[in-house]
């Protein structure tokens, strides 16, 4: 209805009703509140599905300039303790940065001198040993390529083949030696960049843990600060430390093995053996099918030849099942389903550095997780199953 003017000409009000008065705060109130709990908690997760994207968009693209500093890091955190060792014995730094470095890079230079020799030979041989390696190869598939053969022959019958030639297409792509050539150039500069800021992080010292802790304001954020970054730098350092020390004893022992099976250049697959294990899972892979053709391509019998590998799978079982977890026992807890997604994700981001750096990569995870609270769920997810939680486990 519409107001009605009073005698005086002025409009009058609206009554209001007391129905009115309870519903208005009510309404009010409704649209200070915002928007309601599932369109936040939609909102939020939209945002963390963009980030997520956006960082593995980021690290895919910008691989090249991550990788060598992500390598950095990690080696200080593995060789920052030999550093504090030195300076405890009141030498600067710097200096110790650069004793440690050159050490290492001379044993490094060293190691690949000596393995020029043997790795030249079999590079020379390389076709003939494959030829070698195939006809090896045809007589334990034999049986398979009878199947195959008969295969092919039921589908002649049947009409299956139209006898249409398929058009041959030619791809025109760089050279193998000039691809080679590009490769070795990328990988010397990586190797340069990661050496040189190693040399700076090292030199540096505690010195970005002290900036870290002057610019943050509570004592109880300084303290959690230092606490992880030592656990961090003690948790990567002892993956690296044990992973080394059971790798170089897996490639002593598989080299003395080879030895004694007439295997040639027995350090050379020793030394394969103990850098690829650095990769879980799919460097053990490489090392099996890398000395089974090597195998197949020295030995004329086929039981020898497969000895050369499957005594590689041996001493594999030993170190992961019993090695391994004698030295990292519960120090780094990152459980098989975590370490195999990881494993997979730095593999399709990164390549093949992707896959040495994922373990540790993981475990810095892990360790920050566990100390800030928002990513515990993450620290979780991450870590092995607890004494608690095992009996709740099916099976």
């Amino acid at each position: 209805m519409l107001d009605q003017p009073d005698s005086e000409g002025s409009v009058m009000e609206p009554e209001i009703t007391p129905e009115a008065l309870e519903v208005a705060p009510a309404e009010h109130h409704d649209r200070r509140a915002g928007p309601p709990p599932d369109a936040r908690l939609n909102r939020s997760l939209a945002l963390t599905i963009l980030t997520v994207l956006a960082v593995f968009y980021s690290m895919y693209f910008a691989r090249s300039f991550l990788i060598p500093i992500t390598f950095a890091v990690l080696l200080n955190f593995l060789l920052s303790p030999v550093v504090r060792t030195f300076g405890r014995a009141r030498v600067p730094a710097p200096i110790a940065a650069a004793v440690v470095i050159l050490t290492i890079v001379g044993l490094l230079v060293l190691g690949v001198y000596q393995l020029s020799g043997p790795v030249q030979a079999w590079i020379d041989k390389a076709p003939q040993s494959l030829a070698t390696a195939q006809r090896q190869l045809k007589k334990i598939i034999r049986p398979i390529e009878k199947v195959t053969r008969t295969a092919e022959q039921v589908d002649k019958a049947t009409g299956t083949d139209s006898g249409t030639p398929t058009p041959e297409v030619v791809v025109k792509s760089a050279s193998i030696s000039r691809r080679l050539l590009d490769s070795t150039q990328r990988f010397l500069a990586s190797i340069l960049e990661v050496i040189i800021l190693l040399y700076f992080l090292l030199a540096a010292g505690d010195l970005f843990m002290a900036k870290l802790i002057k610019v943050l304001p509570h004592l109880r954020d300084k303290l959690k600060a230092v606490r992880i970054v030592r656990e961090t730098e003690a948790a990567v350092a002892t993956y690296l430390m044990s992973n080394l020390a059971t790798n170089v004893a897996e490639g002593v022992v598989l080299a003395g093995s080879l030895w004694l099976l007439d295997m040639p250049t027995p350090i050379l697959w020793g030394l394969l053996a103990a850098v690829l294990e650095f990769i879980p899972y799919l460097g053990a892979l490489v090392i099996v099918v890398v000395l089974g053709v090597a195998g197949l391509a020295t030995f004329p019998d086929t039981g020898h030849a497969l000895a050369v590998p499957g005594v590689f799978l041996l001493i594999n079982f030993v170190q992961a099942n019993v090695a391994t977890p004698l030295l990292l026992s519960h120090r780094l807890s990152l459980n098989p389903v975590a370490q195999f997604i990881g494993l997979a994700l730095f593999w399709w981001l990164w390549g093949i550095p992707g896959a040495f750096l994922a373990v540790p990569i993981l475990a810095t995870l892990k360790i920050l997780s566990d100390h800030i609270d928002d990513l515990h769920s993450i620290g979780e997810f991450l870590g092995q199953a607890s004494e608690k939680e095992r009996p709740a486990l099916p099976g």
